[in-house]
């Protein structure tokens, strides 16, 4: 067994009905790759369509790609960058 470490990236997030949603994600809900309704968002991924509740994190990735993510996980994985 090999083990690895994950790259270091920045990414740009919101959490989802909580924060402001950024510009981004406004265009891409005028795109038609999200979907808001009144209990979350419905956004189509590179894995396939997910949903974000209110409190979820919302991950503008490395090539624009859009992806939810629970509060916990995102506390687990990522940190504030300067």
């Amino acid at each position: 067994m090999m083990k690895f470490r994950k790259k270091q990236v920045e990414v740009e997030a919101f959490r989802f009905g909580v924060d402001d949603p950024p510009g981004w994600f406004a265009e891409a809900e005028a795109a038609g790759t999200v979907e808001v309704r009144s209990a979350g968002a419905v956004i189509e991924t590179l894995e396939g369509t997910m949903r974000a509740d209110v409190g979820d994190w919302v991950i503008r990735g490395v090539k624009g790609e859009l992806y939810p993510c629970k509060p916990n996980i995102f506390a687990m994985t990522y940190e504030k960058a300067d």
